[in-house]
């Protein structure tokens, strides 16, 4: 019956044998399987294995670490130092490239602007400035010829002194004066003449005027470092007695810094009241009635080093000018980074303050009298200071800087 027959398939083939070939062809597959595992797995770890080692050589060779890390942080150190070396020498160069073209920017524009009194255009601007030490400006006035006079038979070189004192020293010393209200009047002629026989004027495109004196040490200032390349411009009233060989060895101790306010630094009150003398018309600007005056130099003589005058010059045209020239100076310098060198050596009494510090061997580099703003009657009393002040008329000679 139907239990005792064999099931086929629709194909005729039993379904006992397709059982054996499918169990067949599975123990075949894994034993297939199984061999190719074996044969090619060891090679690929192998060389897995080997990467991976020559990695770890390349990136973790054998180091001495007590030996090494001690001369490597040296070698570091010594590179960062000599790197912020470089940096520093750049940053100066730099500015001092800086300045320079501030400068023949602001000669450019000066001589473009300036009179023929002033400047003289062309070839000569070309020419190279030679280096100088310092440029003293003496402020004077057309009513002061004798003023002038009592400088120059004291402690201002006359004549071939001038010009060596220039060439020697690097020193070169002007009186500096504007012109009138009329050029070319009697006043101006006077002026000519005297040039003519001292050769010691610096002229400037202004108008005189007592109450000018802000604008006019601007322009001074302006022309100045237009005209020559110095380390210092020195700004000196006429009535003052001053040691040139002093105020030489004061400046030379500042000359490496690059931007220096040197005087003696005074902070007086600011006059409101109309009518008196060194009123201040915008004393409103100064906080509250009895305030004091932001710490600036004494006007009767103080320096500033070349930056500061190459910034004067370019900004001469939005620069605020106050009543008082000193205040105003002062002023110019508020927010730039400045030192301020207060020298007492530049505000001696006389005659007593002087005299004593000369005769101690340690003369001061310039003296007047507070109570005057300058020295008191100084056409008649400037030898006598000299004499008991002065640091002798070979000193300046003999001074090294």
């Amino acid at each position: 019956m139907g239990l005792s027959r064999t099931h086929k398939t629709a194909n005729g083939v039993s379904t006992r044998w397709v059982s054996f070939f499918c169990i067949a062809s599975f123990f075949l597959g894994v034993l297939v399987i199984n061999r190719l595992w074996t044969s090619s797995d060891p090679v690929k770890i192998n060389e897995a294995s080997s990467v991976q080692t020559h990695g770890r050589k390349e990136v973790h060779p054998l180091v001495n670490c007590d030996k090494d890390t001690s001369v490597e942080a040296g070698d570091i150190l010594s590179r960062v130092s000599q790197t912020h070396d470089v940096i520093m020498t750049l940053d100066k160069t730099i500015s001092s490239l800086e300045v320079q073209l501030a400068a023949a920017r602001a000669a450019k524009g000066y001589s473009n602007e300036g009179s023929p009194m002033v400047t003289k255009p062309g070839i000569e601007n070309l020419k190279e400035r030679p280096k100088l030490f310092f440029v003293m400006g003496i402020i004077t006035a057309f009513s002061s010829r004798k003023r002038r006079d009592s400088i120059r038979e004291t402690w201002m070189p006359q004549g071939e002194e001038l010009k060596r004192l220039e060439k020697e020293k690097g020193i070169i010393m002007r009186f500096v004066i504007g012109h009138s209200a009329t050029p070319g009047g009697i006043l101006d002629r006077g002026i000519e003449a005297e040039e003519e026989q001292y050769k010691d004027f610096l002229r400037l495109n202004h108008i005189e005027g007592y109450h000018e004196l802000s604008s006019k040490t601007q322009i001074y200032f302006s022309t100045a470092v237009a005209k020559w390349d110095a380390d210092f411009y020195i700004k000196v009233d006429d009535d003052v007695h001053v040691n040139l060989g002093m105020v030489g060895s004061t400046l030379a101790r500042h000359r490496s810094k690059p931007r220096v306010y040197i005087g003696c630094m005074k902070s007086g009150p600011v006059l409101a009241q109309k009518g008196v003398k060194y009123h201040e018309p915008e004393y409103w600007k100064f906080g509250e009635e009895g305030n004091k005056y932001f710490r600036h130099a004494t006007g009767q003589i103080y320096a500033v080093s070349k930056d500061l005058a190459t910034y004067i010059s370019v900004n001469r045209h939005i620069l605020h000018r106050y009543a008082n020239e000193d205040v105003s100076l002062g002023s110019w310098f508020i927010g730039l980074d400045v030192e301020h060198i207060d020298e007492r050596s530049l505000c001696c009494g006389t005659l007593l303050d002087c005299e004593w510090k000369a005769q101690a061997g340690n003369p001061c580099g310039a003296s007047f009298d507070w109570s005057c703003s300058g020295i008191c009657k100084s056409v008649e009393r400037m030898q006598e200071v000299h004499q008991r002040c002065g640091e002798g008329d070979d000193a300046i000679w003999h001074t090294s800087f």
